[in-house]
């Protein structure tokens, strides 16, 4: 397919132009055959319904966005960007464009998990898997991984205890058939057994992370569900539903949202990385309000 990708006006009069031979490592038209995947991408599964409706998106008005890349060579070795690269190819395009940057294998792998993370591309388990990689292959600490992925340390901490998990209910998790919420449930009770036939039962009969919740308790283990960092004293329940309120509102946002009551007014706090993360999750809103 002749068609290049093309790009917005606004995007495209911030960043320099120029073509693989430049020096500079501004925006280029590179060679979709000349780049290959990240070894250390941290997404494992790409949807394909997802990915034939971005190759569709590329078809009609070319990529608005380009890939992230370092130099390998004579070729480029993907930073982030690996949909659209996938999506190019799909559809035929000779060039995609892309920024090069010069990183270690450290700042790659942060990029790259960043970039996902925020745009919600890592399943909870891919995530934590990235989590711990970043851990165990380059000696960061959970504050370390904390402040470069733009969560907080706690977050981390419960988010790399999915991995605790059986290897049954951390395939529900990846297949969305448990939603987070459900998996930080589970993970109260220190009974394996019982963690994977509750799983199954709420996967069978649609069960809330409230009911979840509820199972546990009912085995007078409820005070295990306490995340990393909590302090001794025993927290007040929180209203019924509002754990899921905060799960529905993360997802419909995606990034982690936060919600506290007290006696007269309560407050919803958003988390955001960067200045774009919170252009988009203004765009969120307010297109949802807009078909509404």
């Amino acid at each position: 397919m002749a068609r290049p990708g093309g790009l917005g006006k606004g995007l495209g009069a911030l960043i320099p132009t120029g073509t693989v031979q430049d020096a500079g490592s501004g925006l280029q038209q590179i060679p979709v055959a000349s780049i290959r995947p990240n070894p250390q991408q941290p997404r494992e599964h790409f949807d394909e319904e997802s990915l034939a409706a971005l190759a569709e998106s590329i078809r009609e008005v070319g990529v608005l966005q380009p890939v992230l890349v370092r130099r390998q060579g004579e070729a480029f070795e993907l930073i982030a960007g690996e949909r659209r690269w996938r999506a190019a190819r799909r559809v035929g395009l000779q060039t995609i464009p892309a920024i090069v940057r010069i990183a270690d294998d450290a700042a790659m792998l942060q990029q790259a998990i960043v970039e996902n993370v925020q745009r919600e591309q890592l399943n909870p388990l891919e995530e934590a898997a990235a989590y711990q990689q970043l851990i165990e292959d380059f000696g960061l600490t959970h504050d370390e991984v904390a402040e470069r992925v733009g969560r907080s340390r706690a977050t981390i901490t419960n988010m790399l205890r999915l991995l605790q998990l059986p290897p049954s209910i951390q395939r529900y998790v990846r297949d969305g058939s448990l939603r987070m919420g459900h998996a930080r449930a589970l993970l109260a009770t220190p009974d394996r057994a019982f963690q994977e036939q509750l799983a199954k039962r709420a996967v069978k009969d649609d069960l809330s992370v409230r009911e979840v919740e509820e199972a546990i308790r009912a085995r007078g283990e409820g005070d295990a569900a306490k995340p990393a960092g909590a302090t001794a004293r025993t927290p007040k329940l929180r209203p019924p539903g509002l754990l899921e309120l905060e799960e529905l509102l993360g997802d419909y946002l995606e990034t982690r949202v936060r919600i506290t009551m007290g006696p007269k007014h309560g407050k919803v706090q958003i988390d955001f990385a960067t200045l774009e993360d919170l252009e988009r999750i203004y765009r969120v809103m307010t297109e949802g309000s807009r078909r509404a």
